[in-house]
């Protein structure tokens, strides 16, 4: 299965990842940038290497293998993925981190590479993020408008904050020590991972072939 960690830049995604690395079985671990990020990323950069990582997802499926994957990409763009329904399991934490806290993270990461603009583009995007967690029908615009034409996003737009498949496990990093959260994370995994045998996972396989609750209840 594919069990993602995202949200805007500096919430600690990555860390998490690997800091859970060494505490669970046939679990690889990675980082959406580690393959290279182009100098001007766009939608259709971020779209292809959700695919190209979904894919990798099923490489390691096909080994006995679950994928934990930190980047930026939300739900809506993974279930849209053009191979995302040929995955026993989905699961997306967001790991979230306050704006204070973001602006001082990301000065210390690169000091005097982001001025005030880029740094409110990163809290803007973190706060996208949540409201897109809560509710599939809050601004999809802003990663469908300019997408790669290969993205399915019917799969879910019609969807609301009710249906049980969009599912996004929140971690807030504000203020918690980072072993913490590494623990919080752990559990989440393994939390996961356990519904995805037992099927009781939210998205596991065939949640692409269900009808949304809006449509069970119009019918």
């Amino acid at each position: 299965m594919l069990l993602t960690l995202t949200g805007s830049s500096c919430s600690g995604k990555s860390t998490l990842a690997f800091g859970v690395a060494d505490r669970l079985r046939q679990v690889a671990v990675h980082d959406f940038d580690e393959v290279g990020v182009p100098e001007h990323p766009d939608h259709h950069w971020r779209h292809r290497m959700t695919e190209w990582w979904v894919c990798r997802a099923l490489e390691y499926q096909d080994r006995g293998i679950d994928l934990l994957l930190a980047g930026q990409s939300p739900l809506g763009e993974i279930l849209a993925a053009p191979s995302a329904p040929l995955l026993d399991g989905i699961a997306v934490s967001l790991v979230d981190v306050g704006d204070e806290s973001r602006r001082d993270r990301l000065t210390k990461r690169d000091p005097g590479q982001w001025n005030a603009s880029a740094i409110d583009a990163f809290s803007g995007w973190a706060a996208w993020h949540r409201r897109h967690a809560m509710d599939p029908r809050y601004q999809p615009d802003v990663i469908i408008d300019g997408s790669w034409p290969r993205m399915a996003w019917h799969r879910w737009t019609g969807w609301s904050a009710e249906d049980p498949r969009w599912c996004t496990h929140l971690l807030d990093t504000t203020d918690r020590p980072v072993a913490q959260s590494v623990q919080h994370v752990e559990f989440w995994v393994t939390e996961q991972r356990d519904a995805q045998r037992s099927g009781e996972l939210a998205l596991a396989s065939g949640w692409s072939d269900q009808a949304s609750s809006h449509e069970d209840q119009d019918s």
